[in-house]
């Protein structure tokens, strides 16, 4: 794997050390900062707004003009994929995305591809390759089959993915030809970012913890491993984090088994703890609580002192533990990036 010292996150990833932190946080393109606010009422729908390279790419840049964070992610949504894969999508204001025909009432084999609508985001890929500061990290990303599969069964978010998991449990056989349809599209759009100039990729798995052990195996580790080596055979220099929010105890499994680069904590996780378990030269990305973060003061100064003591002997990216609240003050964000790279290891100089 190659190293890039003068890209400080792509030098972590690629599993060097740091003098200085990296950090770029979850959502950190989105609804705290002021300046997306006023360009999402420009352009009206959040997909309308993701569709539309110009401002998807305006919007991804946002955050690094205001703060300089050392990775710019995508802007973007994971439900791109089941899109692509035929299913309609929208976004209902207050209620979340909406997917039809949800597979509990549809099968797979009624739907029909139409991979054309991954083309924006390529073009967002491109306009952003172009602006970004040369230290800056270019992230994609894509969910993971698991999560999204949730959303193809159910049509929409749900508490504990009930719809998914009963799916699974009743016909393995169909809910298998539906994680593998999400595999391989995913796999195509992942690549098709990194061919229009990402330089890493994360896998969001924001629904792993609502499953037992076997089914983790069966969902969430076997599809992540898939995907990671269809990714290396193609493009084997570019770093996959993996994020398995709710994984827990099943961290280990998961990192040693999918083969990725970098493993993203949850806040629910001790960092100290998923030092002890962990590879002691596996990069890891985490794990703030935003609602830290949203508190602000002594509160947030603890919580970075003891995430960056807890994780100092290792390759390690600041990040949350999930995404940023949209109620966050932009003061907070200010002060987050002060302590993190006051000096190597959060120490002070």
């Amino acid at each position: 794997m190659t190293l890039a010292p003068h890209k400080p996150l792509l030098h972590v990833l690629s599993g060097g050390k740091s003098d200085i932190i990296p950090i770029w946080l979850m959502r950190q393109a989105g609804r705290y900062l002021p300046e997306y606010r006023a360009l999402r009422a420009a352009k009206g729908g959040f997909l309308e707004l993701v569709n539309d390279h110009e401002a998807a790419a305006e919007v991804t840049l946002q955050p690094i003009a205001r703060f300089g964070f050392d990775g710019a992610i995508l802007f973007s949504d994971i439900l791109i994929v089941p899109y692509a894969l035929g299913q309609d999508l929208r976004f209902e204001a207050g209620e979340g995305p909406r997917l039809s025909p949800p597979l509990t009432d549809a099968v797979l084999s009624g739907l029909t591809a139409v991979p054309a609508r991954l083309e924006p985001v390529y073009r967002t890929v491109e306009k952003v390759k172009a602006a970004l500061p040369a230290e800056t990290t270019f992230l994609g990303f894509a969910g993971s089959p698991w999560t999204v599969a949730t959303y193809m069964v159910a049509g929409q978010g749900s508490r504990d993915q009930a719809e998914a998991r009963q799916a699974a449990y009743a016909d393995p056989g169909a809910f298998a030809e539906i994680i593998g349809a999400i595999e391989a599209m995913t796999v195509d759009y992942l690549s098709g970012q990194i061919e229009a100039g990402v330089e890493a990729v994360q896998l969001f798995d924001s629904w792993s913890g609502s499953l037992a052990p076997a089914q983790f195996e069966s969902w969430v580790i076997a599809p992540t491993a898939r995907i990671v080596a269809a990714l290396k055979a193609r493009h084997p220099h570019i770093p996959v984090i993996g994020f398995p929010k709710g994984a827990g105890a099943k961290l280990a499994a998961y990192a040693r088994e999918t083969g990725v680069d970098a493993i993203g904590l949850d806040e629910t996780v001790d960092p100290a703890w998923a030092d002890s378990v962990l590879p002691a030269d596996l990069p890891v990305q985490g794990n703030l609580d935003p609602l830290a973060l949203l508190a602000g003061g002594e509160a947030l100064e603890k919580a970075v002192a003891r995430i960056l003591s807890s994780l100092a002997g290792r390759p390690h990216i600041f990040n949350l533990g999930h995404g940023i609240i949209k109620e966050t003050p932009i003061a907070h964000v200010e002060r987050l990036l002060e302590l993190v790279r006051r000096s190597p290891s959060g120490r002070a100089a």
